[in-house]
């Protein structure tokens, strides 16, 4: 069987509208609600702004080796190494590290199906669409369901029978000091583990005979050829997060530690891997604040355009009675778009940070009209200066007048 497969399906002009119609109110719901969004958006990096400004100003910082009383209930920071008695292991393929975290990471080859379509408006506003499915076996670490696929048969997935999953210690310490899951929750750094071909024994015999493993570039290969997979095949990789050097900033609560609520609003508990000064970690962690900020504003934008450009939709599709004049209208319709997207987008910024920050807003406000008003004033200068100069009758007439006889 092909491994493509085409389809071509007709809409009517009327069944265009009527679907137009209604992405404009999935349109209207965006343009209602990712404002809200880009408001809240505003106000959460402000919070967190200000959490980090107090935190670094409250924070101690203080040695490991002993628990200090009277540190209790205070914002500390600390640096040591993350220990611990217990071994993580993974009894369903017999794999046990050292370790804070042990993670599987289990893919099976699979069918995929992945679909290209083109369309092409007709005559009258009709539309022709072919679509394009094509059928190629790879990698996925997620069930892909083959009932869905448009041509299913000779595509078969059987069912992801083995997943991922997540090995963490219960308890470790940092110098005199106890971690328990809420710290120990946070505490990242993966680090690639990998299957050694000596342990086949144990993993064969941790399956118990249901499967056969094989070893194939560090991870476990559940099938016949690592070179030729098939489809129900399946590889699993491990990543550890090891034991070692840290540096943490939290509430001292006893021998452990809990989060540190702000006056500001935000709860700090941070951790970092190897020994990282408090001041370093508190400007990582702005940083941070100011790219997620960003990257939440640029997607509020792109789906507010996406929003009025499905407002704007029908617009486009009744003028596609004319192919041509259809395109130039979606055409102007995606760049008001893209320009109603960026002023609802802007203004909603500028309205939270007058309702977060208004001194500082006014402040910049401020600055603007008086930059605003020099450059006014400047001008009216210049434009003063050219038109108050009075010409030269007598230089006029020697160089613009007729030459004596």
């Amino acid at each position: 069987m092909s491994d493509t497969f085409r389809e071509v399906t007709r809409t009517s002009w009327g069944g265009r509208i009527a679907r137009s119609f209604g992405g404009l109110i999935v349109g209207l719901l965006l343009v209602v609600l990712v404002p809200i969004g880009l408001f809240w958006n505003e106000g959460r990096a402000v919070t967190t702004e200000r959490s980090l400004t107090e935190g670094a100003a409250a924070v101690v910082s203080v040695a490991s080796e002993a628990v200090d009383p009277a540190n209790e209930g205070k914002l500390v920071h600390l640096s040591g190494d993350i220990r611990t008695g217990e071994t993580l292991a993974d009894g369903d393929f017999g794999i046990s590290a050292q370790g804070v975290r042990l993670v599987r990471q289990v893919e099976m080859y699979q069918w995929r199906e992945e679909q290209e379509s083109e369309t092409e408006t007709q005559l009258g506003g009709g539309e022709e669409t072919v679509t394009t499915y094509t059928y190629s076996r790879g990698w996925s670490d997620e069930p892909i369901d083959s009932a869905d696929f448009r041509q299913p048969g000779g595509h078969a997935n059987p069912s992801m029978e083995i997943r991922g999953r997540s090995f963490q210690v219960e308890q470790a310490t940092l110098g005199a000091f106890t971690l328990d899951k809420q710290v120990l929750d946070v505490v990242g750094g993966e680090e690639r583990l990998e299957v050694k071909r000596e342990q086949i024994e144990a993993i064969n015999q941790a399956l118990g005979g249901s499967r056969s493993a094989l070893v194939s570039d560090g991870r476990i290969f559940l099938g016949r050829d690592p070179a030729a997979p098939q489809v129900g095949d399946y590889r699993i990789a491990y990543e550890l997060v090891p034991l070692g050097p840290a540096s943490l900033i939290a509430k001292q609560a006893g021998s452990g530690f809990d989060a540190y609520q702000t006056a500001a609003g935000d709860a700090l508990l941070m951790v970092e891997r190897g020994t990282v000064s408090a001041e370093k970690m508190f400007a990582d962690a702005q940083t941070m604040n100011v790219i997620v900020t960003w990257v939440l504003r640029v997607v509020g934008v792109v789906v507010l355009a996406i929003g009025f450009g499905l407002v704007l939709a029908p617009l486009g599709v009744v003028a596609d009675v004319v192919p041509f004049v259809g395109s130039l209208v979606r055409f102007g319709t995606g760049l008001a778009a893209m320009l109603l997207a960026v002023l609802t987008g802007t203004t909603t910024i500028a309205l939270a940070w007058m309702w977060h920050r208004p001194v500082f807003a006014l402040g910049v406000l401020a600055v603007g009209v008086a930059v605003a008003a020099l450059i006014a004033a400047l001008g009216r200068r210049r434009a003063g200066k050219s038109g108050g100069a009075k010409p030269d009758a007598a230089a006029w007439g020697r160089t613009a007048g007729p030459s004596p006889a």
